[in-house]
């Protein structure tokens, strides 16, 4: 079973005929301990209030971001989720030519392609570890109207510096093009964000996932931070009421949530560690991330997914993704339970015969 995505967990449970809890999604890179308590309890107390609109302008939604993010508010809007937000950018710019790297988040392209884009490939060069080369990318801003770039990087995880990202923001400035820098996984290393250097009349835009890091998913919620031009031309043609109220009141709280954060921290430092150490035992080349999934690579992956998916374990078959093989796979970071099963699972189809003599 191949997806575009990782996530579908709902077809996996179809194909087995089981209930989606039955599954073990290591595919969406989702942090495992969200939401936390203090959402639950917030979106408990708002469902008195579904009969009412959600707020179309998200004010004190974007009042509260703009204070936690240092960024003024009149250049923020939200989204139901950053994918939205992807598809409203390529909209309301209607370039042309949109530059994208390879490998990267598939839907950049398919918004460019919706509205009738060629596309820019940048292939980045596993040797160097899918790092950002801001010459390379410099040139080929320069016949593009629209770029996205996704800092880290989606599957890797590599993380671009913040003038490293400055540097390709100010090719793009000279090129007359507009940058939008994808930081749905940001928050798990917030240093290196670029959100502040918005300005309203430039050609740098930031995306930011309230999904990935606080376990949102299944609200969908996401925000930009755009110049003002272009943020004017995407609030011309969009439905009014893209996010809900209980996305909003989620959103509001997660992000001043210090104790979550804590929590998220301690946890991926551990489980991190242990699904690297053990996965290279396993043969596995790990590459490095400063996000909640690592990209593998292993040249019996596809027998790998396979067998795991018959044990019903998903993890994101990498073949999908533009300037990568089938023998790449990504795993999401999980709670110490998850991630030991994935290795014994792995353990017993690499070494069946030795899986059988142990039990």
């Amino acid at each position: 079973m191949k997806n575009g995505h990782g996530g579908d967990v709902y077809s996996a449970a179809e194909y087995h005929h089981c209930s989606m809890d039955q599954m073990l999604d290591f595919s969406a890179s989702v942090n495992p301990l969200g939401p936390s308590k203090k959402v639950k309890a917030e979106m408990r107390t708002w469902l008195k209030r579904l009969r009412h609109y959600p707020d179309p302008e998200c004010r004190r939604l974007r009042k509260r971001t703009g204070q936690i993010f240092q960024v003024a508010e009149d250049l923020l809007l939200f989204g139901n989720g950053s994918n939205e937000l992807i598809f409203d950018i390529v909209s309301a710019v209607r370039p042309e030519r949109v530059m994208v790297t390879a490998p990267s988040f598939s839907e950049y392209e398919k918004a460019a392609r919706h509205y009738g884009a060629e596309i820019v490939r940048v292939p980045l060069c596993e040797e160097h570890l899918f790092r950002l080369e801001p010459d390379r990318i410099a040139e080929a801003l320069k016949s593009c109207q629209l770029a996205f770039i996704a800092n880290p990087l989606n599957p890797s995880g590599t993380l671009a510096d913040r003038n490293t990202v400055l540097q390709i923001a100010d090719a793009a400035r000279n090129a007359q093009c507009m940058l939008v820098i994808d930081e749905a996984f940001m928050d798990f290393c917030p240093s290196e964000s670029v959100m502040r250097e918005v300005s309203p009349d430039g050609y740098l835009g930031v995306l930011r996932s309230l999904t990935k890091y606080h376990g949102l998913a299944g609200l969908r919620i996401g925000f930009a931070v755009l110049p003002k031009y272009l943020l004017t031309k995407v609030r011309a043609t969009r439905d009014p009421w893209t996010v809900n109220t209980l996305a909003q009141r989620a959103a509001y709280v997660a992000m001043g949530d210090r104790v979550f954060r804590k929590e998220t921290a301690d946890w991926l430092e551990k489980e991190k560690n242990f699904l690297e150490n053990r996965l290279t035992r396993l043969g596995f080349v790990v590459y490095p991330s400063s996000a909640n999934y690592l990209l593998l690579n292993h040249p019996e992956a596809v027998r790998i997914r396979e067998g795991l998916f018959s044990r019903r374990i998903l993890v994101r078959d990498c073949s999908t993704f533009e300037g990568l093989s089938d023998t790449f796979l990504r795993v999401a970071v999980m709670r110490h339970p998850e991630n030991t099963r994935l290795v014994k699972a792995i353990t017993s189809i690499l070494t069946p015969r030795k899986a059988r003599t142990d039990a």
